[in-house]
């Protein structure tokens, strides 16, 4: 749950960096040097970061792993070879998380304010308020996922998302700033309930030996699948039919994740 916090608390990080420097400076002096101030601060948090990892220690059941010698010199071939099921229903198992995430934050700013008429600044701020709702609910479906089971809390959730693709048009099209917030607030609430418990569910699919590699793998390729192109094929989606589209776009890719949840055959391993 905590390591998932990240991403709300980086997201506010930005947004409100971004908010200071362009009403703190001009146009023209942000686009000369104002954009690189982000960067050069951001190297604090590396060094952060790393004295982070140098600090933390492996789980038990690793430690009993390599007292057992039951490292494996290539994880990789190991996976390939024993876990492609996990690797591939992993995977799309993923790609709705990283989907809803880039269109409600990409997607919905560049589309708000180039065809919706919306404000940068007024249009960053709700969405700087959305991730307040990311962040409520990476803890709450922690704490649901750990009552009902994370298989089932993100079966449960992914439903929700197909359901939500079907009014992305009506929400954001609503021309009503309440109904935009109220859309961009429920659709990021959702990412907080398939973010919360994603990143233990993927290493539950593979034992300790092969554990990194595997929820590495698939949690990665699932964000180059769902992730990669996706404001890019939602705004061609937009331009060339309708908003629609965007939506049903979400929609199939969350019947992809549902189907592949369904299927996924895990063994919980303890950490």
């Amino acid at each position: 749950m905590f390591p998932q916090l990240g991403a709300p608390i980086g997201l506010l990080l930005s947004g409100g960096t971004f908010l200071l420097l362009t009403d703190s400076m001009t146009n023209e002096d942000f686009m000369n040097y104002g954009w690189r101030i982000p960067f050069i601060a951001s190297s604090l948090l590396v060094v952060v970061g790393f004295y982070i990892r140098t600090k933390i220690t492996e789980t038990p059941s690793f430690e009993n792993s390599k007292n057992e010698h039951e490292e494996v010199k290539v994880p990789f071939f190991t996976l390939v070879k024993s876990y492609k099921n996990q690797l591939i229903f992993g995977t799309f198992a993923a790609i709705t998380t990283f989907l809803v995430f880039y269109l409600m934050t990409v997607f919905t700013l560049s589309w708000a304010t180039s065809d919706l008429g919306y404000a940068k600044r007024d249009f960053l701020l709700i969405q700087m308020f959305s991730v307040l709702f990311f962040a409520a609910f990476i803890p709450v479906s922690a704490v649901v996922a750990d009552k009902i089971g994370r298989r089932k809390i993100l079966i449960i959730t992914t439903i929700a998302i197909a359901v939500f693709g079907f009014f992305f048009s009506h929400f954001l099209n609503s021309g009503s700033i309440g109904m935009v917030t109220f859309f961009v607030c429920l659709g990021m609430s959702l990412m907080g309930f398939t973010y919360g418990p994603l990143g233990t569910f993927l290493s539950e699919l593979f034992p300790t030996n092969v554990r990194y590699s595997g929820a590495s793998l698939t949690f990665n390729l699932a964000g180059i699948l769902g992730a990669a192109f996706a404001p890019m094929i939602a705004i061609w989606l937009a331009s060339t039919y309708s908003l629609t589209y965007v939506g049903f776009y979400l929609t199939i890719a969350a019947c992809i994740s549902l189907f592949s949840l369904l299927l996924i055959s895990k063994k919980e391993h303890k950490f």
